[in-house]
């Protein structure tokens, strides 16, 4: 029986960050999804890994995250990898690149913050039925507390803590989603990150219960395939259109979920 829901919160709960990715590629002329193989392929100690992890401060991982992602030589590399693996051909790639990492974070931070209204209502149903605890599991980054020099990248004027805030989007709307959760788990508090088992581990221990008694929504494969090893029922959400997610999560709970007599605006 089930006794908890976990959501995922970028690309299930509010937006991707992948879209500002993607279009942040568009804006410099880089092959669709260059950047975000180059973030991943950067492994277990790339700066956004490591970042998510709370093992750098902000200021360093905006300086590394833009030193490695303009790295043309490795991230050419990598791509052109990326295109082997799915038989396609690779498409032009850039002699040379500067990615200014603050920029680029600030936008996927602040693109990914409007709730997704269906996955709210939903929410809210999940705990007016009483029957489930409800979740979320997030790879994260923990919030400046200070200003640095080095935020002023590239000769620009030093940002203030609130600008600073804004800029990554952590306004009042970030802290009332936050309050829809019974437990937000968050990777830079744990100090492991998604897909690795002992985050979801770490979860199931604090929500007190078992594998098979939780349904865990995201977005990204890699995830939903680990949390599925330690067999818990896991959930695809498709970040353009969270409809078939929430039917099949309506199915499993018995719940319907779509339904808009919970008021969803945010």
């Amino acid at each position: 029986m089930l006794k908890a829901v976990i959501f995922d919160i970028g690309g299930v709960v509010v937006g991707s960050p992948l879209f500002a990715i993607n279009a942040y590629e568009k804006e410099l002329g880089l092959p669709f999804q260059y950047l975000n193989v180059a973030i991943t392929a950067q492994g277990y100690n790339g700066a956004f890994q490591r970042f998510e992890r709370n093992e750098i401060d902000l200021y360093t991982f905006y300086k590394k995250f833009g030193d490695e992602l303009s790295n043309v030589e490795a991230n050419n590399r990598s791509f052109a990898q990326f295109c082997q693996s799915r038989g396609q051909e690779t498409p032009k790639l850039p002699t040379e690149l500067h990615v200014d990492g603050r920029e680029l974070f600030g936008l996927m931070m602040r693109k990914s913050s409007a709730v997704d209204p269906k996955m709210k209502n939903a929410i809210q149903k999940l705990k007016a039925s009483g029957r489930f605890t409800v979740a979320a599991l997030t790879n994260n980054f923990a919030p400046p507390t200070h200003v640095s020099g080095q935020a002023g990248l590239d000769g620009k004027k030093t940002p203030t803590l609130e600008e600073e805030l804004e800029h990554l989007g952590l306004g009042q709307r970030h802290a009332e989603m936050r309050k829809m959760f019974d437990f937000y788990i968050e990777s830079a508090v744990v100090g492991k990150r998604k897909p690795d088992p002992d985050f979801y581990r770490y979860a199931l221990d604090l929500l007190k219960v078992k594998a098979d008694e939780v349904v865990f929504l995201d977005d990204i494969g890699p995830n939903l395939k680990s949390a599925r090893q330690l067999g818990i029922h896991t959930i695809r959400v498709d970040s353009s259109n969270s409809t078939p997610a929430l039917q099949e999560l309506s199915r499993l709970t018995g719940l319907e979920l779509l339904n808009d007599a919970v008021s969803a605006k945010l």
